[in-house]
């Protein structure tokens, strides 16, 4: 049964990652570069001095726009940047990074386009709180007869954030790096659920989903700030390893 639906998977994942999807992500990025008149670089400038700027007076918002952003990274920053580009420069070569770099600048402006959407068509909750993303501007912008569309998108989105490039699959590995330093052998293990697993593991889980929680329930805000502060630390340290490992493998 697990092998019937892994098979399916994988054949579901080779085609919708394949190149029906490449075509359409630098498809959908050219025009919107031509359509805007190249405003990823043109409006560079002015990006980055409204980055560093402060919420200011008579401005809707919740957070700033560098927390903005931080929150962004959060999710962007991470174990894809790494694994992602070594594994394709091992199965394309070298050249893979040249559409890597191509595939960016087209879709720096697929992704401006997406935030303009998604502030435009927001909508404010009772409490205060500001609600918005692809299913709030798909059926607040395209009409509530595209409601459906809005109600997949959410649900798939939960789904690729679930089992996909989220929150199984960043647990496991960061309880597995774990076990395989502080308890490689299962020495120390306990009984749970008809499984074996190690403490190491256990207690790993415990305090992920402790401090996810925190950090989670306290909504954006929280998010925001927790993200202002991570994030800058990861960025930097992600630079240094490279910087690093491009000094040590200078001849290469």
């Amino acid at each position: 049964m697990l092998d019937t639906i892994n098979t399916a998977l994988t054949t579901i994942d080779d085609f919708i990652w394949g190149l029906p999807l490449i075509i359409a992500i630098l498809a959908v990025g050219l025009f919107m570069t031509f359509r805007l008149k190249g405003l990823q670089v043109t409006k560079f400038p002015l990006a980055v001095k409204e980055l560093f700027s402060n919420e200011r007076s008579g401005e809707d918002g919740e957070v700033s726009s560098f927390a903005a952003l931080c929150t962004a990274l959060s999710a962007t920053i991470g174990t894809g940047n790494i694994v992602g580009v070594a594994t394709a420069m091992v199965a394309g070569g070298p050249g893979a990074l040249f559409w890597m770099w191509i595939a960016a600048i087209v879709g720096t402006v697929t992704k401006y386009s997406e935030c303009l959407l998604a502030v435009k068509y927001r909508v404010v909750n009772e409490d205060g709180h500001i609600l918005g993303g692809p299913f709030y501007y798909i059926e607040n912008g395209m009409g509530k007869n595209w409601r459906w569309l809005a109600k997949i998108f959410a649900f798939f989105g939960a789904g690729v954030g679930l089992f996909g490039i989220g929150t199984f699959t960043q647990v496991n590995s960061i309880a597995s790096a774990v076990k395989n330093f502080f308890d490689p052998n299962t020495e120390n293990a306990v009984q749970m659920f008809g499984n074996t697993y190690s403490w190491a593991t256990v207690i790993t889980c415990i305090i992920l989903t402790v401090c996810v929680g925190l950090v989670v329930i306290g909504g954006l805000k929280r998010i925001a700030k927790v993200s202002e502060i991570v994030v800058p630390f990861m960025a930097v340290l992600y630079v240094v390893f490279v910087l690093i490992i491009m000094v040590t493998h200078i001849t290469e």
